[in-house]
């Protein structure tokens, strides 16, 4: 999958679903990652907004409770959807199932920062200025980072990190890929669409829309009002206000079901086994944790 996918879930105003979506990555020590989430979510968050103690032992007490909800709710149907997937990784797959795959996925986010919304408002209400800039001066340094990564590398340099980054995902579920996969990944790549520019512009659009809007409702005393504006910056990051980026991150998209399809119709039997195998430890993870309490 191509970077957009990941920067599609941008969505830092949702610290809390965010931050436990993020945890949920780590598959490799799914079980481990999973039941220390609240402790390390609440120091993901902390870097953010580097809270005040009262501020503290609300946000470690709400991540707790997300966690039991999200284990006993959404773990069940996550397993299901890596049961799904392990189908799929069998036989030959069309982008369209790709992106039903994905859709799938981010139905699952949606889940998450909708449970969150009581918790995300009292956060915002109680952040102070002084919290919002430390927000903004962490944000403007994760964007000196985004610009040393892509916009001061040369074109060939930026197609050589798409590629790495594309392979490490890849061979962790098909194992080592053959020279005429990567092959063909990288002919995938150097027909994208991705502009490093307009990225980066829509990052920065969204990163001021949060901090306007969190500039705007921590003073308010009305959490019906902070709501709808969570909500709304929500959308905003889903469904950009720029029609010229929501074009080209649509387009994005389909480049990415259409390569990842490309990609795993061309897997021997036994590069799809080892998918399936994976995709497999990963849904018994998910169920076991499920029934943990």
């Amino acid at each position: 999958m191509t970077r957009s996918f990941k920067n599609s879930i941008q969505i830092i105003g949702w610290l809390f679903a965010l931050a436990a979506l993020t945890l949920l990555q780590a598959c490799s020590a799914i079980k481990l990652a999973y039941n220390s989430s609240p402790e390390l979510g609440y120091w993901w968050l902390d870097g953010y907004v580097d809270f005040q103690s009262e501020q503290s032992a609300k946000v470690r007490d709400e991540l707790a409770k997300l966690l039991q909800w999200h284990r006993t709710n959404e773990l069940p149907k996550i397993a299901d959807l890596l049961k799904n997937a392990q189908k799929l990784a069998s036989a030959d797959l069309t982008a369209s199932q790709a992106c039903a795959v994905f859709a799938d996925s981010r139905e699952r986010f949606n889940a998450v920062a909708t449970q969150v919304e009581p918790a995300a408002v009292a956060l915002v209400m109680s952040l102070k200025p002084d919290q919002i800039n430390h927000i903004e001066n962490k944000l403007n340094k994760g964007n000196e980072e985004w610009r040393k990564d892509w916009l001061r590398l040369s074109a060939p340099e930026r197609l050589e990190k798409r590629l790495k980054s594309n392979l490490e995902r890849a061979e962790e579920f098909y194992g080592k890929l053959e020279d005429r996969q990567v092959d063909a990944l990288r002919s995938a790549l150097e027909a994208s669409d991705f502009d490093s520019v307009l990225s980066f512009t829509e990052r920065q659009r969204r990163q001021q829309d949060l901090l306007q809007t969190l500039k705007a409702n921590s003073i308010k005393a009305n959490p019906a009002e902070v709501l709808a504006a969570l909500r709304a910056y929500q959308d905003r990051s889903m469904h950009s206000p720029n029609l010229a980026y929501r074009a080209y991150s649509d387009k994005l998209t389909l480049e990415s079901c259409a390569s990842f399809a490309l990609l795993h119709n061309s897997t021997t039997p036994e590069q799809r086994k080892r998918a399936a195998g994976r995709l497999g430890a990963y849904e018994r993870d998910a169920r076991e944790l499920g029934l943990q309490r």
